[in-house]
């Protein structure tokens, strides 16, 4: 599903990745852990398209997106990468299923269909009552969950997840946890999650430990 080989990746002089192959399989749940500064954050950035490496080729669902113009990385990200942030980002102006209709419409899907597909998500994760609310009327949590529909409206094959639980509380945390394991057993995708939380960690298919910018065995 997802291939990375010799990926590095430098900040002026700073060598933050050095030389990262990994590889992910379809449907894993899969954890990247390590102390702040190892380069966690850069990795999942370059395995997203955010960023790029300097050095070495990226590979999600069989296709080489490393080789990919700007305009290509675009749409392939928006059809086939799904992302979860620490703070939700969600937009404030817009209501909770306006949010997470927002990609699909980027996608080129049409009012009813996004709509459609939007409530499906919401209602799977027990948020329909909340649907026309705005962020500022939303919990931690709920803001979370909403933030998760947002990244699979498009039905990604990979979604990637920053620190999801890190602003939550321990009950809200325990709960969007579990909802990664019910949404891969559900959706089928594959996820991976940077974290900290080591109760996340051990949960996880597997953890890959990033220290200073090479994976340790």
């Amino acid at each position: 599903m997802i291939r990375l080989e010799g990926i590095t990746k430098s900040f002026d002089k700073l060598e933050v990745l050095r030389g990262i192959d990994l590889e992910i399989n379809q449907g894993e749940v899969v954890s990247i852990v390590g102390p702040s500064g190892a380069g966690k954050t850069t990795l999942l950035q370059i395995m997203g398209t955010l960023d790029a490496p300097d050095s070495g080729s990226v590979t999600i669902d069989g296709t080489l997106v490393s080789k990919m113009k700007e305009r290509e990385l675009s749409a392939f990200r928006n059809k086939h990468i799904g992302f979860v942030f620490q703070f939700h980002q969600l937009l404030p102006e817009f209501t909770a299923m306006e949010n997470v209709m927002i990609p699909a419409f980027i996608a080129g899907a049409g009012q009813r269909e996004a709509q459609e597909s939007a409530m499906k998500l919401l209602d799977f994760m027990g948020m329909t009552e909340r649907a026309s609310h705005k962020p500022n009327e939303l919990s931690g949590g709920e803001k979370q969950r909403i933030a998760v529909a947002r990244a699979l409206i498009n039905n990604p094959a990979v979604v990637l997840a920053d620190e999801p639980s890190g602003s939550l509380d321990t009950h809200n945390k325990e709960e969007l946890h579990q909802l990664f394991f019910d949404l891969r057993n559900r959706f089928g995708q594959t996820f991976v999650i940077v974290t900290h939380d080591e109760g996340l960690a051990r949960i996880t298919d597997r953890t890959i430990h990033l220290v200073d910018g090479a994976i340790r065995s």
